[in-house]
Protein backbone atom coordinates (compact mmCIF):
# COMPACT_ATOMS: atom_id res chain seq x y z
CA UNK A 1 0.00 0.00 0.00
CA UNK A 2 1.16 3.63 -0.99
CA UNK A 3 1.94 5.51 2.09
CA UNK A 4 1.18 9.04 1.13
CA UNK A 5 1.64 12.76 3.29
CA UNK A 6 -1.16 14.94 2.81
CA UNK A 7 -0.13 18.29 3.84
CA UNK A 8 -2.55 21.28 5.73
CA UNK A 9 -1.38 24.85 6.47
CA UNK A 10 -3.85 28.09 7.90
CA UNK A 11 -3.54 31.43 8.77
CA UNK A 12 -6.43 33.52 10.10
CA UNK A 13 -6.57 36.23 8.02
CA UNK A 14 -5.67 37.70 4.67
CA UNK A 15 -2.47 39.84 5.69
CA UNK A 16 -0.85 36.70 6.68
CA UNK A 17 1.74 34.67 4.88
CA UNK A 18 1.17 30.92 4.23
CA UNK A 19 4.66 30.57 2.37
CA UNK A 20 6.40 29.65 5.42
CA UNK A 21 4.09 26.96 6.34
CA UNK A 22 4.06 25.61 3.01
CA UNK A 23 7.89 25.67 3.32
CA UNK A 24 8.23 23.56 6.14
CA UNK A 25 5.89 21.14 4.67
CA UNK A 26 7.65 20.53 1.62
CA UNK A 27 11.32 20.23 4.15
CA UNK A 28 9.06 17.95 5.98
CA UNK A 29 8.62 15.53 2.88
CA UNK A 30 5.15 16.76 1.61
CA UNK A 31 4.65 16.93 -2.05
CA UNK A 32 3.76 20.93 -3.16
CA UNK A 33 0.64 19.63 -5.13
CA UNK A 34 -0.58 17.39 -1.92
CA UNK A 35 -1.05 20.99 0.16
CA UNK A 36 -4.19 21.91 1.32
CA UNK A 37 -4.40 25.37 2.73
CA UNK A 38 -7.34 27.89 4.39
CA UNK A 39 -6.16 31.62 4.28
CA UNK A 40 -8.71 33.66 6.20
CA UNK A 41 -10.33 31.61 8.16
CA UNK A 42 -10.05 31.40 12.19
CA UNK A 43 -9.06 28.53 14.35
CA UNK A 44 -13.01 28.71 15.79
CA UNK A 45 -14.37 27.99 12.70
CA UNK A 46 -14.63 24.64 11.73
CA UNK A 47 -15.77 25.23 8.30
CA UNK A 48 -12.79 25.23 6.31
CA UNK A 49 -12.37 24.27 2.55
CA UNK A 50 -9.16 23.66 2.63
CA UNK A 51 -8.64 21.45 5.67
CA UNK A 52 -11.88 19.43 4.55
CA UNK A 53 -10.27 18.75 1.36
CA UNK A 54 -7.02 17.53 3.32
CA UNK A 55 -9.20 15.12 5.24
CA UNK A 56 -10.69 13.92 1.97
CA UNK A 57 -7.66 13.46 0.83
CA UNK A 58 -5.92 11.20 3.54
CA UNK A 59 -6.40 7.23 2.96
CA UNK A 60 -5.81 4.23 5.34
CA UNK A 61 -1.99 3.95 6.24
CA UNK A 62 -1.63 8.12 4.77
CA UNK A 63 0.06 10.47 6.96
CA UNK A 64 -1.84 13.86 7.65
CA UNK A 65 1.13 16.33 8.31
CA UNK A 66 0.63 19.73 10.02
CA UNK A 67 3.23 22.32 10.86
CA UNK A 68 1.54 22.92 14.29
CA UNK A 69 -1.14 21.51 16.03
CA UNK A 70 -3.10 25.38 16.59
CA UNK A 71 -2.96 25.33 12.97
CA UNK A 72 -5.17 22.33 12.44
CA UNK A 73 -7.34 23.53 15.29
CA UNK A 74 -8.02 25.72 18.49
CA UNK A 75 -10.10 24.03 20.47
CA UNK A 76 -10.10 20.41 22.39
CA UNK A 77 -13.46 19.19 20.98
CA UNK A 78 -12.30 19.96 17.58
CA UNK A 79 -9.04 18.23 17.96
CA UNK A 80 -10.77 15.24 19.40
CA UNK A 81 -12.96 15.19 16.58
CA UNK A 82 -10.39 15.14 14.12
CA UNK A 83 -8.29 12.25 16.22
CA UNK A 84 -11.20 10.57 16.26
CA UNK A 85 -11.80 10.93 12.55
CA UNK A 86 -8.10 10.01 11.49
CA UNK A 87 -8.17 6.74 14.25
CA UNK A 88 -11.16 5.36 12.57
CA UNK A 89 -9.29 6.03 8.81
CA UNK A 90 -6.30 4.42 10.36
CA UNK A 91 -4.38 7.83 9.59
CA UNK A 92 -1.47 8.81 11.48
CA UNK A 93 -0.89 12.75 12.51
CA UNK A 94 2.57 14.19 11.72
CA UNK A 95 2.73 17.56 14.05
CA UNK A 96 6.28 19.03 13.08
CA UNK A 97 8.95 16.36 12.72
CA UNK A 98 6.81 13.96 15.55
CA UNK A 99 4.49 11.58 14.16
CA UNK A 100 1.67 10.39 16.25
CA UNK A 101 -0.82 8.01 15.70
CA UNK A 102 -4.04 8.58 16.79
CA UNK A 103 -5.20 5.16 17.34
CA UNK A 104 -2.34 4.25 19.74
CA UNK A 105 -2.89 5.19 23.55
CA UNK A 106 0.45 6.86 23.80
CA UNK A 107 -0.68 9.07 20.97
CA UNK A 108 -3.89 9.45 21.95
CA UNK A 109 -2.82 10.87 25.23
CA UNK A 110 0.06 13.00 23.30
CA UNK A 111 -2.87 14.38 21.17
CA UNK A 112 -5.20 15.67 23.75
CA UNK A 113 -2.42 17.03 25.88
CA UNK A 114 -1.01 19.05 23.38
CA UNK A 115 -5.05 20.29 22.07
CA UNK A 116 -5.36 21.45 25.72
CA UNK A 117 -2.23 23.13 25.15
CA UNK A 118 -3.35 24.81 22.10
CA UNK A 119 -6.08 25.81 23.94
CA UNK A 120 -4.67 27.20 27.10
CA UNK A 121 -2.33 29.15 24.76
CA UNK A 122 -5.36 30.32 22.83
CA UNK A 123 -7.13 31.65 25.87
CA UNK A 124 -4.15 33.25 27.46
CA UNK A 125 -3.39 35.38 24.06
CA UNK A 126 -7.06 36.29 24.36
CA UNK A 127 -6.62 36.91 27.75
CA UNK A 128 -3.49 39.35 27.28
CA UNK A 129 -5.66 41.23 24.70
CA UNK A 130 -8.19 41.85 27.02
CA UNK A 131 -5.72 42.93 29.38
CA UNK A 132 -3.50 45.38 27.23
CA UNK A 133 -6.97 46.91 25.60
CA UNK A 134 -8.03 47.86 28.99
CA UNK A 135 -4.58 49.02 30.16
CA UNK A 136 -4.61 51.65 26.93
CA UNK A 137 -7.63 52.73 27.13
CA UNK A 138 -7.24 53.61 30.63
CA UNK A 139 -4.11 55.69 29.62
CA UNK A 140 -6.39 56.89 26.94
CA UNK A 141 -4.48 55.42 24.01
CA UNK A 142 -7.40 54.10 22.48
CA UNK A 143 -9.39 57.58 22.39
CA UNK A 144 -9.20 59.04 18.67
CA UNK A 145 -9.60 58.17 14.65
CA UNK A 146 -8.98 54.45 14.35
CA UNK A 147 -7.03 53.31 11.34
CA UNK A 148 -8.65 52.79 8.44
CA UNK A 149 -9.13 50.10 6.48
CA UNK A 150 -7.16 49.15 3.09
CA UNK A 151 -9.77 48.67 0.06
CA UNK A 152 -9.15 45.15 0.36
CA UNK A 153 -9.24 44.25 3.59
CA UNK A 154 -12.60 46.04 3.35
CA UNK A 155 -14.07 43.74 0.78
CA UNK A 156 -12.40 40.76 2.83
CA UNK A 157 -14.42 42.07 5.73
CA UNK A 158 -17.66 42.23 4.01
CA UNK A 159 -16.76 38.97 2.62
CA UNK A 160 -16.45 37.17 5.94
CA UNK A 161 -19.42 39.32 7.04
CA UNK A 162 -21.36 37.79 4.05
CA UNK A 163 -20.81 34.03 5.35
CA UNK A 164 -22.78 34.26 8.51
CA UNK A 165 -19.78 32.55 10.39
CA UNK A 166 -18.54 36.20 12.28
CA UNK A 167 -20.29 38.48 14.15
CA UNK A 168 -19.59 42.09 14.47
CA UNK A 169 -17.64 41.58 17.36
CA UNK A 170 -15.55 38.85 15.56
CA UNK A 171 -14.74 41.41 12.69
CA UNK A 172 -14.12 43.98 14.55
CA UNK A 173 -11.49 41.53 17.06
CA UNK A 174 -9.73 39.90 13.72
CA UNK A 175 -9.20 43.43 12.02
CA UNK A 176 -8.64 45.25 14.92
CA UNK A 177 -11.32 47.81 14.38
CA UNK A 178 -14.41 48.80 17.08
CA UNK A 179 -17.57 47.93 16.11
CA UNK A 180 -19.30 51.37 14.92
CA UNK A 181 -16.01 51.12 12.36
CA UNK A 182 -17.41 47.66 11.14
CA UNK A 183 -20.83 49.00 11.03
CA UNK A 184 -19.54 51.79 8.88
CA UNK A 185 -17.50 49.66 6.50
CA UNK A 186 -20.31 47.26 6.18
CA UNK A 187 -22.42 50.68 5.09
CA UNK A 188 -19.92 51.57 2.79
CA UNK A 189 -19.24 48.29 0.64
CA UNK A 190 -23.15 47.98 0.04
CA UNK A 191 -26.50 49.04 2.05
CA UNK A 192 -26.65 49.12 5.40
CA UNK A 193 -26.31 45.59 6.93
CA UNK A 194 -29.30 43.74 8.72
CA UNK A 195 -29.07 43.13 12.01
CA UNK A 196 -26.62 40.35 13.49
CA UNK A 197 -25.68 39.49 16.91
CA UNK A 198 -22.39 41.30 18.36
Amino acid sequence: MTHTLIGYARCSTDKQDLAAQQDALVKLGVAANRIYTDKGFTGTNRTRPGLDQALAAVRSGDTLVVPKLDRLARSVPDARAIGDDLAMRGVKLQLGASVHDPSDPMGKLFFNILATFAEFEADLIRMRTREGMVVARSKGKLRGKKPKLSDRQQKELRRMYDTDDYSISDLAEVFSISRPTVYRTLGRQSSAPAAKPA
